[in-house]
């Protein structure tokens, strides 16, 4: 499934997030907070990565042939599939076997997973970047990272989470907070993302508070 990522300035569809489900024979719909865990556990974390790596690009290939050639494909890492195996040969192989260019996919890494191994993820973020891949730090300001390592990161997005988004418009601290995080991403020269905007009044704050997407 696919989320849209559209740009406050323009008003226009310009990327998509990549979102698996599970559809069970007798469980029905099952969301991925009840599953990744079990697939991190028990390593099955791995080909289920790659596979929903591999058919986000496929499907971002598709909507580039069909006209729609600016779309940008956004898809989440997690924290055990970067230590499970070569995640930049998982990444060359998904981009070589779809034909997507590498700067229409976007990694997207909790905040968390970058600072368990701050030094390790910087080199790694380093060989993804020299492949041309773009990377945001998700779930932003709901964690732990440091600002002396976020200025190292080679990160290109940060995302608001949608926990300051739910309650933006009765609440003036989330308001403040997602300033904060406009002001400080653009300063340095990153673009700034907002998840989980549903409202007319949510989207007319957060553009009134310099979100990019």
């Amino acid at each position: 499934y696919y989320q849209p990522k559209l740009c406050l300035a323009t008003g226009r569809l310009n990327a998509a997030e990549a979102l698996v489900r599970w559809d069970h024979p007798t469980m029905g719909r099952v969301p991925p907070a009840e599953f990744i865990g079990l697939a991190e556990e028990t390593g099955l974390i791995g080909p289920v990565g790659e596979w929903v790596l591999t058919q986000a690009c496929i499907q971002a290939q598709q909507w580039h042939d069909d006209g729609h050639g600016t779309l940008t494909m956004a898809v989440n890492i997690s924290g055990r599939q970067i230590h499970l195996a070569d995640l930049c040969e998982t990444v060359r192989l998904a981009l070589t076997s779809s034909g997507l260019r590498p700067d229409c996919l976007e990694l997207e890494l909790t905040e968390s997973q970058l600072m368990k191994d701050a030094e390790g993820i910087i080199v790694l973020l380093k060989r993804l970047k020299a492949m041309g891949v773009r990377l945001s730090v998700d779930d932003f300001g709901t964690g732990y990272s440091s600002l002396a390592y976020l200025k190292r990161f080679p990160i290109d997005c940060l995302k608001v989470d949608q926990a300051f988004v739910r309650d933006i418009i009765a609440d003036a601290n989330d308001v403040s907070i997602t300033r904060a995080i406009s002001t400080l991403a653009h300063n340095l020269k990153l673009k700034v993302v907002a998840e989980g905007v549903e409202t007319e009044g949510q989207l007319g704050l957060l553009s009134a508070n310099h979100c990019d997407e």
